[in-house]
């Protein structure tokens, strides 16, 4: 994966982030359980390439 992957990731969640605090709502995973599952898909990514 190269870096302009991981920036339009970046600006992909900065825009959905943005529309979150817009709307008002709240991110439906609780801050903690989102970073776990991020570090699992992480993980898990790295062990299949």
């Amino acid at each position: 994966m190269d870096w302009k992957s991981y920036l339009v990731s970046l600006a992909i969640g900065l825009v959905v982030g943005g529309i979150y605090a817009c709307l008002g709502t709240r991110s439906p995973a609780p801050p903690i359980i989102a970073l776990v599952g991020l570090l699992g898909k992480l993980a898990g990514e790295s062990l299949v390439a």
